[in-house]
């Protein structure tokens, strides 16, 4: 009996018996009891993703979503204060492929961004620029009704994602007109009817009143969404385009958004030196 067990033990070993179980040990594809899986994410009562939350992105895509080095701020009395942090960029390829005619006016918003970046004036930041400004934002979701509302600290800005009534957009807005849908656990959203005002960047890139965006949120675990923009615009790039980003839940105690009125900040800086009373 014992002969016939040894030759039957030998037969797995050498049939591979063990180095197939190493490798599913090594790829997690088999779980002891005490290797749970990587928590997920938590769903609604529909069964959808849950969302709700405040959410942040950690890059320095405001500065510039393409990949830049660190240098010098606009006011060099601040110092390293306003400094430009450098950045990989969030733009996949690497190059937003502008046509040869929008070369020249993505420059001149460079060369002039403290005068007209429509953040240094408090305009709405419309999107997707909303999402990676260095401000957190907030997904309010339920199940009935199904739309979904987005805050954003920064200069108050919302937007409503309307998961049903499905619609052209109205008239242009700073924010655009969002159409939402779900693709399995992925929450896509359509966003169109936007002015031609709003930059992605402090780096002046741009976009004109044709822009379309379709945005993808998809949940990677409990505190982590993945986030992809295809952008399209006929009047300014050469074919579309994208960019991508994790964003990160605020976990901090008592996260919430805060009051942020930037517009009064902007008014001093673009008006406050008329009231100023004259130096004697």
């Amino acid at each position: 009996m014992l002969r016939r067990m040894s030759q039957w033990l030998k037969g797995l070993l050498s049939g591979g018996f063990v180095a197939a179980l190493v490798m599913l040990v090594v790829t997690g594809a088999w779980r002891g009891a005490s290797q749970p899986a990587a928590a997920q994410f938590m769903r609604m009562g529909d069964g959808k993703p849950n969302l709700n939350g405040i959410w942040a992105a950690s890059n320095t895509a405001n500065w510039n979503i393409e990949t830049h080095p660190a240098k010098q701020g606009p006011m060099t009395a601040l110092g390293a204060a306003f400094s430009v942090p450098g950045g990989m960029g969030v733009v996949e390829g690497g190059e937003i492929p502008y046509k040869p005619e929008a070369v020249a006016r993505r420059d001149a918003n460079a060369q002039n961004w403290m005068a007209n970046d429509p953040e240094v004036k408090c305009y709405l930041p419309g999107l997707p620029r909303a999402t990676y400004m260095p401000y957190p934002f907030q997904i309010v979701q339920s199940t009935e009704p199904n739309d979904i509302l987005i805050a954003y600290e920064f200069a108050s800005a919302s937007r409503i994602v309307h998961m049903s009534a499905h619609q052209e957009s109205p008239v242009e807005a700073w924010m655009g007109w969002s159409n939402g849908r779900w693709e399995s656990d992925t929450l896509v959203i359509d966003v169109t009817g936007f002015v031609d005002q709003t930059w992605f960047d402090r780096a002046g890139n741009y976009h004109s009143g044709a822009l379309h965006v379709v945005e993808r949120y998809t949940p990677l675990g409990p505190d982590v969404i993945q986030y992809e923009a295809t952008i399209e615009d006929p009047n300014v790039f050469t074919r579309t385009w994208k960019m991508s980003m994790p964003l990160y839940r605020r976990a901090e105690k008592n996260a919430r958004l805060m009051e942020y009125k930037c517009v009064e900040f902007a008014e001093e800086l673009m008006y406050g030196h008329l009231n100023k009373p004259p130096k004697p």
